[in-house]
């Protein structure tokens, strides 16, 4: 049994590679699982062979939009990955708008590269059932998060309930939210809500069998490890922060928590 499970992580990471074996007992000793998410072809591979190590870790596979921009997709190459028994979705994949005001290109060609890459990602999600990790990065208000609720609906659609997943580090609005979960998407929370009241609101009115919470290390540590490298063994504070702003116990958060991963991933526990 998994007493936490932070659902998007990158354990596989070069920032664990002196001690990831170390972080990985110590997980399984405490009861803590986690996902290690692909970011492209290279460090997919890499997230699938640490999953094949430890029963504890699943990995996913898939082409983030703006991380390598070089990398032709290839849809067979992520395909024999995806079949894997211990890859539990495709991702993380989405739109990226943060960083085109820096692209030295033409830059509706770049918000064109990604749109086509975010819609082979979902066929191909759908075609091996799979859900989808999310990456969303609005530069100006929620067009990111707009214009990818735009594609994920007409992709629902024509493929219908296979269309599904988790919007990760969502930064959306409430709104925004109220979107994904309406077409079965659940929204996952990362350490910043330990430390930025501004999601507080967000935390506390989307439904709690609609959440999910992830360190996304080694990034993004949360309070009180600010300053510090971010690891899964970090997911415990972020169900606390979330019982406190929800005004529930930490132990009925962790319950909920844990059927939400192994419900929308599939997972064992």
């Amino acid at each position: 049994m998994h007493n936490f499970i932070d659902v998007h992580s990158h354990i596989h990471d070069k920032a664990f590679d002196e001690d990831r074996d170390a972080v990985i007992l110590e997980m399984e000793e405490k009861g803590f699982a986690t996902i290690t998410v692909g970011t492209d072809i290279v460090e997919s591979k890499k997230a699938v062979e640490t999953a094949e190590k430890y029963s504890h870790v699943w990995a996913t596979v898939g082409m983030h939009p703006v991380d390598n921009r070089t990398e032709i997709f290839d849809r067979d190459a992520y395909k024999a990955l995806l079949i894997h028994p211990k890859v539990v979705a495709l991702g993380e994949c989405g739109l990226d708008y943060f960083h085109i005001k820096d692209f030295e290109g033409n830059k509706d060609a770049e918000i064109d590269r990604q749109h086509t890459l975010f819609m082979e990602q979902i066929e191909l999600a759908a075609e091996c059932d799979k859900p989808l990790m999310l990456h969303g990065r609005p530069d100006v208000e929620m067009d990111a998060y707009e214009d990818m609720l735009f594609i994920l609906k007409n992709a629902k659609a024509r493929l219908g309930d296979k269309v599904r997943g988790n919007a990760h580090f969502f930064v959306g609005d409430m709104n925004i939210a109220q979107q994904f979960n309406d077409l079965g998407f659940t929204v996952s929370f990362s350490g910043v809500v330990t430390f930025a009241k501004m999601y507080e609101e967000l935390v506390r009115t989307i439904p709690l069998d609609m959440i999910h919470a992830e360190t996304d290390s080694p990034y993004a540590t949360p309070v009180p490890h600010r300053g510090k490298r971010n690891t899964p063994l970090y997911v415990e504070h972020i169900y606390e922060k979330i019982a406190e702003i929800k005004g529930i116990t930490k132990e009925e958060v962790r319950v909920q928590l844990v059927k939400n991963a192994v419900r929308v991933f599939g997972l064992t526990n």
